[in-house]
């Protein structure tokens, strides 16, 4: 079992920043792959990024050229760095990750970007 915990998101006006936390606990060894995924009100779940065990990155187009993925392995953590942020960035944020058999997944933490 993994657990995950998000922490960071908040309120940000229109061309903000915030930095999103995840810590990892558990069978952390069993990790194959983390991610980042949102959820807007009335809307899917969807992608945000993702980063393997071997460091390779992916993005949602919305996401391309604003937001960082990145892990610490010392600190069991991974992060999403969002800049430029857009009231389209508004959501809750998941952390995931997955052991090849079974997706894990955090509680969520609201981002919500307006003036």
């Amino acid at each position: 079992q993994v657990q995950l915990v998000e922490s960071g998101g908040g309120l940000v006006q229109p061309g903000g920043s915030l930095r999103l936390s995840c810590a990892a606990s558990g069978s952390i060894f069993s990790i194959n792959g983390m991610g980042w995924y949102r959820q807007a009100p009335g809307k899917q779940r969807e992608m945000v990024a993702t980063i393997s065990r071997s460091g390779s990155t992916k993005f949602a187009d919305s996401a391309k050229g604003r937001f960082t993925i990145s892990t610490d392995s010392a600190k069991n953590t991974m992060y999403l760095q969002m800049n430029s942020l857009k009231p389209e960035d508004t959501a809750v944020y998941y952390c995931n990750a997955d052991d090849y058999y079974t997706d894990f997944w955090g509680q969520g933490t609201q981002v919500t970007v307006s003036s």
